[in-house]
């Protein structure tokens, strides 16, 4: 080295086979395994404390709608799990593509399962006129789920597109539509209270269906929701 020149930083060497490491690099796969389970989790925790929730504040206000909100909750706490085997799986390759087809028509057949059981349950208040009463509790946690909901199905979906994981996609949607359900209860049980409008309850509860079956048969059929972006 001659004086005053600086000394250069020699370049290592790309390594056949290796890729090159760069300064800012996607997430690898192990940590975006890690994120997925985390939110999963965490999604798990919460549809618990929803459905449980949902579920005997309907009974007690005879709310056909927040029982289905919360057999909803039920729903997405399987779908939680799939997405959860899914994931642990992962960095098994062989492993891997065949708990994606798995859990992809696991979830496809749990939507099904609940636009079933909410329409059937809704033709039945409307048919027999079962008044609900009012709930308040119904009304905050369907609030409440209008805000928690869409963040978690967000960061879902990231992760799921950043991974290529059409069933995870699909699993991040149910849980989006998890926004939309407690948007129409929330209106539901709006109208039922301030303006005593019983039929509105079981009429948010088939409004419910068709995006429900929708995202169901898509799934059974294969279809992911990644457009372009799941390799």
């Amino acid at each position: 080295m001659t004086g005053g020149q600086a000394p250069v930083a020699s370049a290592t060497p790309a390594v056949p086979g290796q890729p090159v490491r760069s300064g800012s690099r996607a997430p690898d796969r192990e940590l975006l395994v890690r994120r997925g389970l985390a939110l999963s989790y965490a999604t798990a925790l919460y549809n618990s404390l929803e459905g449980l929730i949902a579920i005997g504040a309907g009974l007690v206000a005879g709310s056909v709608a927040l029982v289905g909100f919360g057999v909803d909750s039920a729903i997405e706490l399987s779908a939680s799990a799939a997405a959860i085997w899914r994931l642990r799986l992962d960095l098994d390759a062989e492993r891997r593509e065949r708990s994606e087809r798995l859990t992809l028509r696991i979830v496809g057949a749990l939507f099904l399962a609940l636009a079933l059981y909410v329409a059937a349950d809704a033709v039945r208040t409307l048919v027999y006129r079962e008044l609900p009463r009012e709930s308040v509790v119904g009304i905050v946690l369907a609030a409440l789920s209008l805000v928690v909901m869409p963040l978690l199905a967000r960061a879902k979906r990231r992760v799921a597109v950043a991974m290529g994981s059409a069933a995870l996609v699909a699993e991040s949607r149910q849980t989006l539509i998890c926004t939309y359900l407690s948007g129409i209860l929330l209106g539901g049980l709006l109208l039922n209270a301030v303006v005593g409008w019983w039929w509105a309850d079981p009429g948010a509860a088939l409004a419910m269906v068709p995006f429900i079956a929708h995202e169901g048969v898509e799934a059974l059929r294969g279809r992911d929701a990644c457009g372009d972006h799941c390799g």
